[in-house]
């Protein structure tokens, strides 16, 4: 199968006043059609910015350094401002964390949605508010007619983030990124807006990038995950083989710290620490210091990414066949029984 979109070594960085922050540093990952990537990590990962680097919307002094972002075989690192202007909103499309934000607060709903419309698809007004409605409708807003008139202040949060999805959603985009979309939204709006991206991409096929902190999150919407930690990708894998066998210690201290209906106080794990600087990215490891299991090498050498199996991958020392054998905490474990116990079959997402 071609890839829609191949990811190869990417690298970003920010220019500031104490120097060069080193934000990606050679991401690579790859996608189908009909896929979902969910990219997951901590605050400050490099998750957002892979994410705004595949969009060119990398803000203030950030820029990227080298790598490649093959479109079905077309880098658009190379893309001019406007090059990438025609792309955005058509081939790949983004929905952003914070839907108010996202929208003008000047403009009707109707209009913004129809700005793409007209701008790539090349339609009339008409034709366009036409295909506006059907997009509010497929989104779920009710009495279209009557919304389609109405500014984002009129609207709830859930309903807002539904608006910036339709938007998104207009021109029929290969690739949907989003960004950390149910974030700011309570639980049942966000069961809703999941629900609502998995049907719409049964019906487009279109391929998405989930960028999550949340890991309950990925297990209901995503085929494959990719782990960041200090703006490297330390584990690959389905979300089986994250969540049945997940073999990075970071991996194990995300898995550890997610909260289950049968957790308490004492047991819900925190990773100890805090990310690294990347003004000056430590040598070895980056997670060495916050890591329990951390070996001598970890210090000294930064490990290469060892295959578990043709869809696993993982960039700790406790692979190489000279480490010693040391399995997940009791806390990992329970959480790999209690995914088990969901009834998820494999390969299937629920």
């Amino acid at each position: 199968m071609s890839k829609l979109l191949e990811v190869k070594d990417l690298k970003v960085s920010f220019d500031t006043y104490n120097g060069e922050v080193q934000a990606v540093r050679g991401v690579s990952f790859d996608l189908n059609k009909g896929e979902t990537l969910a990219i997951v990590g901590e605050s400050g990962s490099g998750k957002s910015v892979t994410s705004m680097a595949l969009m060119q919307l990398l803000a203030g002094q950030g820029y990227i350094k080298d790598g490649q972002i093959l479109l079905e075989g077309d880098d658009l690192v190379k893309k001019s401002v406007k090059e990438m202007q025609k792309i955005r909103g058509k081939d790949i499309s983004m929905v952003f964390q914070d839907p108010m934000s996202s929208l003008n607060p000047t403009m009707k709903i109707g209009n913004q949605i129809m700005e793409g419309l007209i701008k790539h698809q090349n339609m009339s007004r008409e034709n366009a508010k036409k295909r506006a409605l059907e997009l509010l409708n497929q989104v779920g807003i009710p009495q279209p007619e009557v919304r389609i008139n109405q500014y984002p202040h009129q609207f709830s949060g859930g309903m807002r983030q539904r608006v910036v999805i339709a938007i998104a959603l207009a021109c029929n985009p290969k690739v949907l990124i989003a960004d950390e979309p149910t974030t700011a939204l309570d639980v049942t709006i966000q069961a809703q807006i999941l629900e609502l991206m998995k049907e719409i991409q049964k019906e487009t096929d279109s391929a998405i990038i989930f960028i999550t902190h949340d890991l309950g999150v990925v297990a209901n919407i995503a085929d494959k995950v990719a782990v960041m930690y200090a703006g490297k990708i330390v584990e690959m894998g389905t979300v089986d083989d994250i969540f049945y066998n997940p073999k990075h210690p970071y991996t194990w201290g995300l898995l550890g710290s997610m909260p289950t209906l049968d957790s308490t106080d004492e047991e819900l794990y925190a990773i100890p620490g805090t990310p690294p600087n990347m003004l000056k990215p430590p040598v070895g490891d980056a997670f060495a210091p916050r890591n329990e299991y951390a070996l001598e090498i970890d210090t000294q050498m930064e490990p290469p990414m060892f295959k578990v199996s043709d869809t696993h991958y993982a960039a700790t020392w406790l692979l190489h066949p000279d480490a010693p054998n040391i399995e997940p905490p009791e806390s990992v474990k329970q959480r790999m029984l209690g995914f088990a116990n969901t009834g998820r079959k494999d390969g299937e997402k629920r």
